[in-house]
C-alpha cells in the first residue's frame, strides 16, 4: 500500500436556454430550472495508476460523447490516462439530449416509418428553435466541454487524502415490473387486479459509501452508490437533478458548500423510486403509454413519486443515512492499493428468430393499414416491440457481438466495477455477493449506453425493458458479464 492523492471538481451543465429533454417516448422542451444539473469528477492517483470517475446528471452517454470527452481531456492535459476515465450518469430524465439512446430504439421509429405512407409517418408534436433554445448539437459541445473541464480540474486539484468506508440503508429503489397469473409481466403494471401475483424482482436498500478527507481530516467528498435511477420527476418539463440534487443541498447544509458528492447508480434496470403496491397518483397528469391506472384508490403512503415532493422525500432518506454513517465512521486510512483495469469485452447480441421477425413484420403491416392520421409517441411505443424486432433481425446479419468497455478497480478496501447497461438488479446482487472486496461499488450506464439488460425471467414475461428492442444484450450476456466482472475483481484480492 502507498499514500494516494485525490482531487475533486464540480462543473455546472445547467443551460441558460431552453433545451430538449431526454428520457421519454414523447418530446419535451424545458420550461425552467427546478434544480441545477452538474458533472462531478473525482481523480485518484497512487503509485502511477489513475482512477477518474465523472458522474453526470444525464439520462445516458453515447460512445461518441465519451470519445469526444477523452479527446478534449488530452488536449488540455496529456498526463491524464484517458483509458482510466469512467464517465457515468445518474439517469435523470430531465436533462440534455446527448446521443444517449440505444441504437435499436431510434431505429425502431425508422422501421415503423418504412411501413407507413409519407402522410402517416411519425410527427414530432413538440419542438423549439430560436435564440433562447439550445439545440442538440450545441448541447453536445457544451456538455462534453464541461465534463472534460471537471475531469482536468479534479486532476489538477489532487492532494494528499484519507478515506473511510461507510454504509447506509434507505428505501429508495423498488421493482417496477409486475407479474400476472398468465405468466406475463409489465413495466409499471397495475397491481390492483385479481391477476396480479407478485413484483418480478426484489430491491436493494443498501447504500455503499466512501467518505474522503484531506490530510487535515476535513471532509472533501462523498461517494454514494444506490440501486435506483434518479427518475422521480422523469415526465416533467423542467430541468432537474431529481433526488440527487436534494441530497446535495442537504449534505452541504451540514458539511459546507464546497463538498463534492459523487452520485453513482448501481445495477437498477428493473428498479424505480415508486411503490407499485401502494400506488400514489401523480399530482398532475403525465404522458406515458406504459402507465395506466383506471381504478385509483387513495393510499396513505409516500408523496407522489412523480413530483418534486417525492424528490425531497427520497433526498432526505438518503441524506439522513449518510449523516448517520458519518457519525459512525472508524479510523481514516491514508494508504491504499490502487489497481485499475480497463477491459474490452464482447457480449453476444440478443437475437431474433425468423419466426419472430415474420410475426413482427405482419404486426407492423396490419397496424400501418389500420392507423389513421400521423403516428405519434404513443403509436411508436406500442409498435416498438415489433419495429425493434425487425431492426434487430436486420442488424444481427452483420453483427454477432456487442463490444463494451468494462472497468474494474481496487482502491483500498473497495472494488469498483462498471457496465454500460440498465442492468437488472439480480446481476448486480450476484456480483456484490460474490465479490471478495470489503465493499463493492457497482456503476451502471458507464462509458456508453447499451440499453436494458434483463434477466431470463423478465425476457419470458416480456414488455418494455425486456423487449429485444429495449436493449442489445440478453440474459446470457448478463451472465457472462457477471462472471468476467467477478473474475477480475477477485484477482485483485
Amino acid at each position: 500500500m502507498s499514500k494516494f492523492l485525490v482531487g475533486w471538481s464540480e462543473v455546472s451543465i445547467t443551460p441558460d436556454k431552453k433545451i430538449a429533454l431526454a428520457g421519454q417516448f414523447f418530446e419535451r422542451i424545458s420550461q425552467y430550472v427546478e434544480t441545477p444539473i452538474t458533472v462531478t469528477a473525482m481523480a485518484v492517483e497512487s503509485e502511477g495508476d489513475q482512477l477518474i470517475i465523472c458522474s453526470c446528471d444525464l439520462v445516458g452517454i453515447s460512445d461518441y460523447a465519451i470519445e469526444e470527452v477523452r479527446r478534449k481531456v488530452t488536449a488540455i492535459n496529456s498526463e491524464i490516462d484517458t483509458k482510466k476515465i469512467i464517465v457515468n450518469v445518474t439517469h435523470t430524465h430531465t436533462s440534455h439530449v446527448l446521443g444517449a439512446g440505444v441504437s435499436t430504439l431510434s431505429t425502431a421509429k425508422d422501421v415503423l416509418n418504412r411501413f407507413l405512407p409519407e402522410e402517416k409517418q411519425y410527427e414530432v408534436k413538440v419542438s423549439a428553435k430560436g435564440d433562447d433554445f439550445m439545440d442538440v448539437e450545441e448541447a453536445f459541445v457544451y456538455v462534453t466541454d464541461s465534463i472534460a473541464k471537471a475531469i482536468t480540474e479534479a486532476w489538477q486539484n489532487r492532494k494528499g487524502a484519507k478515506y473511510a468506508g461507510g454504509f447506509g440503508r434507505a428505501a429508495v429503489g423498488m421493482c417496477r415490473r409486475v407479474c400476472y397469473d398468465d405468466g406475463s409481466a409489465k413495466m409499471w403494471g397495475d397491481t390492483n387486479k385479481a391477476s396480479f401475483t407478485q413484483l418480478e424482482g426484489g430491491n436493494d436498500s443498501g447504500i455503499e459509501l466512501m467518505f474522503v478527507f484531506d490530510e487535515k481530516e476535513k471532509l472533501t467528498g462523498i461517494i454514494a452508490n444506490i440501486a435506483c435511477p434518479s427518475q422521480v420527476v422523469e415526465h416533467r418539463s423542467f430541468i432537474s437533478s431529481d433526488y440527487w440534487g436534494k441530497v446535495k443541498i442537504l449534505l452541504r447544509e451540514k458539511f459546507g458548500d464546497d463538498l463534492c458528492v459523487l452520485c453513482l447508480c448501481s445495477p437498477a434496470g428493473d428498479q424505480c423510486p415508486r411503490d407499485l403496491v401502494r400506488w400514489v397518483n401523480p399530482e398532475t397528469p403525465i404522458d406515458d403509454p406504459n402507465i395506466e391506472r383506471n381504478d385509483y384508490i387513495e393510499r396513505t403512503a409516500d408523496p407522489s413519486m412523480f413530483d418534486i415532493a417525492g424528490t425531497w422525500k427520497v433526498g432526505k432518506r438518503i441524506a439522513n443515512e449518510i449523516f448517520m454513517a458519518y457519525d459512525e465512521l472508524g479510523a481514516l486510512q491514508d494508504e491504499a492499493v490502487l489497481i485499475h483495469k480497463t477491459i474490452d469485452l464482447d457480449l453476444p447480441i440478443r437475437r431474433v428468430t425468423p419466426a419472430e421477425y415474420e410475426k413482427a413484420v405482419a404486426a407492423l403491416q396490419s397496424y400501418a393499414d389500420k392507423v389513421e392520421g400521423r403516428v405519434n409517441f404513443e403509436d411508436n411505443a406500442k409498435m416498438q416491440i415489433h419495429a425493434g424486432a425487425v431492426a434487430r433481425y436486420e442488424q444481427q446479419h452483420t453483427q454477432n457481438l456487442v463490444p463494451i468497455e468494462l472497468h474494474v478497480v481496487r482502491f483500498g478496501d473497495f472494488a469498483f466495477a462498471t457496465n454500460p447497461f440498465e442492468l437488472f438488479l439480480d446481476f448486480g446482487n450476484q456480483m456484490r455477493a460474490r465479490s471478495r472486496a470489503k465493499q463493492t461499488i457497482l456503476i451502471q450506464l458507464a462509458c456508453g449506453s447499451r440499453g436494458y439488460l434483463p434477466t431470463e425471467k423478465a425476457e419470458k414475461g416480456s414488455h418494455y425493458s425486456a423487449y429485444v428492442a429495449s436493449g442489445t444484450v440478453g440474459h446470457e450476456g448478463g451472465e457472462l458479464l457477471v462472471r468476467k466482472t467477478l473474475e477480475e475483481i477477485n484477482k485483485m484480492w
